[in-house]
């Protein structure tokens, strides 16, 4: 005799499968990743000096505001990180004094811990150069005057203390002792990735929020490479040449110079962060250049098709289908062009000003197949060639389609 099963038992067995995989989806969503080269910064506690420290202490650094990843916070403020002293030397008359210092350990205010492999770096641009001329060098404290009480400076590769006094050279020269206060800031730079579990979603554009998704890393790429501060590929990797660019544009921005791709930084290059289209749009002043210069190459290139005010066309002259494609092309994308100002500079929906550019983006891409039919000018195309790398940071698709 065949079993019959209760439906109440099926619906049982269907709804606690149903939750399990619900569970287990929830859990991978809420594994965020922190990468490699990503920059925390952190107040001190207690006192660093290199008067009375020793090798192996260790101390605490407060991280004052929430970190995110893309859409969830993965550090909050008010979590800690463990410093610990890795080499210390007293300063004499003649050498200043030094402190090495590496960071190990991060405490969430729920209690956990997590191991972690960070290193000190710097938010100023002269000394982060230094340090990141050897990718390998040891970081180290060095006394001074003035300042934060001390240098962080690159010292070689070499794990001897001599090697590193070595490479120091000169900056030992003020003889005098490390002494950093407690409250001072540092920057902690992780070595290897983090993995951590995301907890409230984030509204678009915080301020701390480290943006990884690779469309909003290749926006920044483009933005970065219109404005001179990025020269390599548009692979939405936030690599190291990323980072450096990114660096470099805070650092003349005034934005807290971490090589972060973090809300302030990404909403100053006119990234849109908002819930919705995720991507670029131009800024008021720069879509109004591209309306304008889409214009003049329209009467431009009337007149060189003899074209009057009215449309008409010379009658003794033969015109070739890719002729006449190519203006009725160049005319729609200036319209589109002066339409796409118009939502720009109302400044009403982030979400319709990258939708915008996309459309606007959809339309240089008709105008450059046209062009490869055309007898366009090499006045015309040169022009072209001016609009299409104005239009560049919007433009993720390929050209001639």
């Amino acid at each position: 005799m065949r079993s019959i099963r209760p439906n109440g038992y099926r619906i049982a067995v269907s709804s606690l499968a149903l939750a399990f995989v619900s569970a287990s989806a929830a859990s991978a969503q809420s594994r965020v990743v922190l990468p490699a080269g990503s920059v925390i910064i952190v107040r001190t506690t207690t006192p660093l000096q290199s008067a009375s420290a020793k090798t192996g202490q260790t101390f605490e650094t407060n991280v004052d505001e929430s970190v995110g990843v893309d859409e969830y916070t993965v550090i909050p403020a008010g979590s800690r990180i463990r410093g610990v002293i890795s080499l210390v030397t007293p300063a004499t008359r003649q050498r200043s004094g030094v402190i090495q210092i590496v960071f190990d350990q991060l405490m969430l205010p729920n209690g956990s811990t997590l191991p972690i492999s960070g290193r000190l770096t710097s938010t100023d641009s002269a000394e982060r150069r230094q340090i990141e001329s050897d990718p390998n060098a040891n970081v180290v404290l060095v006394g001074e005057r003035g300042g934060i009480g001390a240098t962080i400076a690159g010292a070689g590769s070499g794990k001897s203390s001599n090697n590193i006094f070595a490479a120091l050279g000169s900056l030992l020269s003020e003889g005098r002792d490390v002494s950093v206060p407690a409250g001072t800031p540092l920057a902690v730079r992780l070595e290897s990735a983090v993995t951590l579990r995301g907890g409230g979603r984030l509204r678009g554009g915080e301020a701390s929020t480290i943006y990884t998704a690779t469309d909003r890393v290749r926006a920044a790429q483009q933005a970065l490479a219109r404005l001179n501060y990025y020269r390599g590929p548009l692979t939405g990797q936030l690599d190291d040449a990323t980072r450096r660019a990114l660096f470099q544009f805070q650092v003349d921005r005034s934005l807290s110079a971490t090589g972060n791709l973090d809300g302030r930084t990404a909403q100053a290059l006119g990234i849109n962060l908002g819930g919705g289209s995720s991507g670029s749009f131009l800024s008021p002043a720069q879509a109004s250049t591209v309306r304008r210069d889409a214009q003049t190459l329209v009467a431009r290139y009337r007149s060189e098709l003899a074209a009057s005010g009215v449309g008409r066309l010379d009658p003794s002259r033969t015109y070739a289908q890719g002729d006449l494609d190519l203006w009725f092309a160049l005319s729609a994308f200036a319209d589109n062009a002066a339409i796409n100002e118009q939502i720009v500079t109302s400044g009403g929906n982030r979400d319709a000003a990258v939708l915008a550019g996309r459309a606007l983006a959809g339309a240089a891409r008709r105008v450059d197949g046209a062009m490869q039919n055309a007898r366009a000018s090499s006045q015309m195309q040169n022009g072209w060639t001016t609009v299409r790398r104005q239009i560049s940071t919007i433009d993720t698709g390929p050209s001639g389609t």
